[in-house]
């Protein structure tokens, strides 16, 4: 029993670790760039963990009970979806820089109306709402359906470090089970070891987030421009790894060339 609470708690640890790797980090940092409150930060963490618990424990399941054995090409496309989903969340942070800078120049003006827009943000998404101001009347374009939709809610919020974890533990699952089949011969004791692994992270990455949100609240207090910026950069980050990433996989390792190379890390 002594053995068991052992690998339990090696797992978590192992776990906590694990939630520190550059590709997990730099992700969680393109979505927390713009997140001041350390409880939604750490819900997002949350969020991303139990997605990457999700796919760790049901592909790693399935290779611990019955033997599966990942393809090198599938197992480099895991690992490919990674450096693409690196890549669009640079882009999102990136665009989202352009779209926040402001703006507020007046279009159109006669004796009847004024065209013009301002900017408008939910949560990390920033668009302009261009309308008019008319003597009877203020209007909005249908554009305002949006708000009225996803502005009272903090779903979405939530659903894209989810879906983000999904693909990130997708990416490291065979590697996990294949160092618990290697350690634990015990299967029980294995998928224990999986799950314990996958609290680990969710406690890692929630660590993580909550650190990252207090570091960004702190050094861009008051300075609306300086965290903009700071949004920016995270995604120049996350668009170059993730560009790095896709090539060491594409030509290095060759996953559209006849000779394809992986091992599951």
């Amino acid at each position: 029993m002594i053995e068991f609470f052992s690998i339990l708690a090696v797992g978590f640890f192992l776990g906590m670790r694990h939630a520190t790797d550059p590709d997990h980090v730099i992700a969680v940092t393109t979505i927390v760039s713009n997140q001041r409150n350390k409880a939604r930060a750490a819900l997002i963490g949350a969020f991303w963990g139990v997605g990457h618990t999700l796919t760790i424990f049901v592909v790693g399941t399935g290779i611990i009970l019955f033997n599966l054995v990942i393809p090198v090409r599938v197992g480099l496309s895991m690992e490919f979806s990674v450096a693409v989903m690196l890549i669009i969340l640079g882009l999102v942070n990136v665009t989202g820089f352009v779209r926040s800078m402001p703006r507020g120049a007046v279009h159109t003006t006669n004796e009847n109306h004024v065209v013009h827009s301002h900017s408008h943000s939910h949560g990390d998404y920033t668009h302009d709402h261009p309308h008019t101001h008319q003597p009877e009347g203020h209007s909005h374009p249908p554009l305002a359906w949006m708000d009225r939709i996803i502005g009272p809610s903090n779903l979405y919020q939530y659903l894209r470090p989810f879906v983000v974890g999904l693909v990130h533990g997708l990416a490291g699952s065979a590697a996990v089970a294949l160092l618990v089949l290697t350690t634990i011969r015990n299967y029980h004791w294995a998928i224990a070891y999986l799950l314990i692994f996958g609290v680990g992270t969710i406690a890692g990455m929630m660590l993580i987030t909550m650190s990252l949100a207090s570091a960004f609240t702190m050094v861009s207090a008051g300075r609306e421009k300086f965290s903009r910026r700071l949004a920016f950069a995270s995604g120049l980050l996350s668009l170059g790894f993730g560009l790095f990433v896709a090539y060491q996989i594409c030509f290095v390792n060759g996953l559209f060339s006849t000779h394809a190379e992986w091992i599951p890390r």
